[in-house]
């Protein structure tokens, strides 16, 4: 694996990182996917590490630079043990991302000391049962009575969902506007729906949550009226090498399976390493991990710096997660039947990745983003 020119500080946090990964979370990887239920503990463990804490001031417990990139580095060690574990600190990022860059002093003084506890998790409401990549196309609204709003939203596919304490919320404020509030689990008339039942990241909660008449005062109104969309559009430049980095670590964890695999079976009188259509998958594998992994920090890099990632975002998240799907569906293959059951990791790393495919906007919709930059870059 190419090595990353990182300082001392950072050495010692990522090492720490990848330790508690291979001894506290990879024995549990298992057992979390079979039982399919959020593990608290896991959580408050990332809230001691400080890993809840990365995009925060550093006075809060942020980290002083490099933020993106290590965060990255962070995600893609722990989702080689356990992707949905991984997918906790993403959300937390994602959900925390909005309060971070739009939040007034004030709000920033009654909700930084929350977060800097890491205790407590932050959902993410934008997604709708008609409106998911298509973030223009929610229909929730937010109708301004005075001093207050009064939303009223059906928000799905929330990650954390059903065990987050604060969520912001993107709701329409006008026939094109959309503004982001700041709305707490306990307030009346937030309720949860159906818990998903899904394919992958199955320890992951992900699910409904649902705003009947929820007043919400304006001093929870993140930024101005109308600039909601703009934020939803940031966070995306900071989530999409996240997802990445997420399926970075998937995809190392199925080559590394596959190459032991491959060094201790048989067939054919000789090792599966030995025959050219295996090695030839393995080779192709290593090679698209070192590319992906490559774009994945160029991206972070390039926000770390203040820079326009966009175009650079979309293309290590769509590569990335491409790369994963056919590496991880490679390694079933490789098992042969062995590879089809729950005995061996490759089948739910196999179910992990194409979640990466899907969620933070699709591939379809990375790709429209990567031409339209193109043709921007141009004009």
């Amino acid at each position: 694996m190419t090595m990353i020119e990182l300082e001392e500080d950072q050495r010692i946090i990522l090492q720490n990182v990848t330790r508690i990964s291979k001894e506290r979370i990879a024995p549990l990887a298992s057992e979390i996917d079979r039982e399919g239920v959020f593990r608290w503990d896991i959580a408050r463990l990332f809230g001691e590490m400080g890993l809840l804490q990365i995009f925060l001031p550093p006075s809060y417990g942020g980290l002083e630079r490099d933020k993106t990139l290590m965060f990255c580095l962070c995600v893609e060690e722990i989702a080689k043990a356990c992707a949905s574990s991984a997918l906790t600190i993403i959300v937390q990022a994602v959900g925390s991302y909005p309060i971070i860059i739009a939040a007034n002093q004030s709000q920033r003084d009654r909700f930084f000391p929350r977060l800097s506890k890491g205790e407590e998790l932050v959902g993410y409401l934008v997604t709708e049962p008609y409106a998911g990549s298509d973030v223009a196309g929610i229909k929730g609204t937010a109708q301004k009575k005075v001093d207050e709003y009064i939303l009223n939203c059906h928000k799905c596919f929330a990650t954390n969902g059903g065990v987050a304490s604060l969520y912001p919320v993107l709701a329409k404020t006008g026939q094109k506007e959309f503004t982001f509030f700041l709305v707490e689990r306990d307030q009346e008339g937030v309720s949860i729906g159906k818990t998903e039942d899904k394919l992958g990241f199955r320890g992951s909660n992900t699910a409904e949550v649902i705003l009947e008449d929820v007043r919400v005062s304006k001093e929870n109104r993140l930024g101005e009226e109308g600039e909601g969309f703009l934020i939803a559009m940031k966070d995306f430049d900071m989530s999409r090498p996240s997802i990445a980095a997420l399926a970075l670590g998937i995809a190392e964890a199925a080559l590394e399976y596959s190459i032991e695999y491959a060094l201790q079976r048989e067939t054919f009188g000789k090792l599966l390493f030995r025959h050219q259509a295996i090695s030839f998958m393995l080779a192709d594998a290593a090679m698209q991990i070192e590319a992906g992994r490559g774009l994945m920090v160029e991206a972070a890099r390039e926000h770390d710096r203040g820079k326009p990632n966009i175009k650079l975002a979309s293309m290590s998240k769509c590569f990335c997660s491409d790369m994963a799907m056919k590496i991880t569906t490679d390694a079933v293959q490789i098992f042969g039947g062995y590879g089809y059951t729950k005995d061996y990791p490759v089948e739910r790393l196999f179910r992990d990745a194409k979640l990466t495919q899907i969620f933070e906007g699709t591939n379809q919709i990375q790709r429209l983003v990567i031409a339209r930059e193109m043709i921007k870059e141009r004009t």
